[in-house]
């Protein structure tokens, strides 16, 4: 498929004031999945919508293995698979009649289309519950139908909406096993999330978007890497105060309650010094960090920390 690149993408909603995207720019790798982040309104279903072809008159350039994206959609129209963060089935009829009605409007029939129909029930794991009613289906549940809908088609290209909200934490364990098994060469994910551990737990690479601006993008290993020597560490007891006044001028301690401080040290080697003093001062290390920034304060930082509607 080759890479994915959104060129100065610009939208604004008819009516409105504000751009819900500006001049938005993003190179998504072929293969893995990529995690947009964003707090309410930061502009990242309007970028989903657009890449699906659901909202027209964007101004910038999508392209697909260098060719036009709306091109591609045309010439290939399973090469691109949506999930919305809404459900996207009809409640009143059961799920295998969803599976069955949304298979026929991609163009599937026959051995195809049963073919398929079995393969996303059992990848969503959703078998059992096939012949009841989509709306009386568990949250978790409606997830899963939502995600086999929008594998119908195998695309090569697959944009996921917030697909873990409102479930338990089983559900999402096995929602965010199964997303990460699509990723692979010639299969790529978006995935726009609210929840960081998701991201970090699941995604080869991160975008940061607020007011319709691309913040940050890169792999997430390269976005999260620091290099300020910043050591965070968590203690089973707090440092003796000989110890910890000694290190306020060494390392400019400082705590932040519960037996958990911060130092700055120039290198590993360092790092190693500071743990083994620690465990001699009887203070056991129960976290250290170092070396890799924490996405959701990193998160925070970009964003503001301001309170979106």
């Amino acid at each position: 498929m080759g890479t994915l690149n959104v060129e100065g993408l610009s939208f604004r909603y008819p009516g409105s004031s504000d751009a819900a995207l500006q001049d938005a720019t993003l190179v998504v790798p072929d293969g893995g999945i990529f995690g947009l982040l964003g707090p309410n309104g930061a502009g990242k279903t309007t970028l989903i919508s657009i890449l699906a072809g659901q909202l027209r008159g964007a101004k910038g350039r999508i392209a697909a293995g260098g060719e036009a994206l709306e091109a591609v959609r045309r010439s290939r129209p399973h090469f691109l698979g949506l999930v919305p963060q809404e459900y996207a089935f009809y409640p009143m009829l059961t799920c295998v009649e969803n599976l069955r009605f949304f298979g026929g409007v991609q163009g599937l029939a026959g051995a195809r289309l049963k073919e398929r129909m079995e393969a996303v029930a059992a990848f969503a794991r959703i078998e059992g519950v096939l012949k009841r009613r989509a709306g009386r289906l568990s949250g978790g549940l409606k997830r899963r139908l939502n995600l086999a809908i929008g594998l119908l088609g195998e695309p090569e290209v697959l944009l996921l909406d917030e697909p873990t909200v409102g479930v338990d934490p089983q559900s999402r364990a096995f929602l965010l096993d199964s997303i990460r098994s699509l990723a692979r060469p010639g299969r790529t994910i978006l995935y726009t999330s609210h929840y960081m551990e998701e991201v970090e737990a699941i995604c080869d690479h991160v975008a940061i978007i607020d007011h319709g601006r691309v913040l940050l993008s890169g792999a997430l290993a390269e976005v999260l890497r620091d290099s300020s020597g910043l050591l965070t560490l968590h203690l089973q007891t707090p440092l003796p105060e000989a110890l910890a006044a000694d290190w306020k001028g060494r390392y400019a301690l400082t705590e932040d309650g519960a037996a958990r401080y911060r130092l700055r040290v120039p290198g590993a080697a360092q790092v190693a010094q500071v743990i083994e003093a620690a465990r001699a001062a009887g203070c056991e290390p129960l976290a250290v960090g170092y070396g890799r920034r924490n996405l959701e304060q990193l998160f925070m930082q970009l964003t503001r920390r301001s309170l979106r509607d």
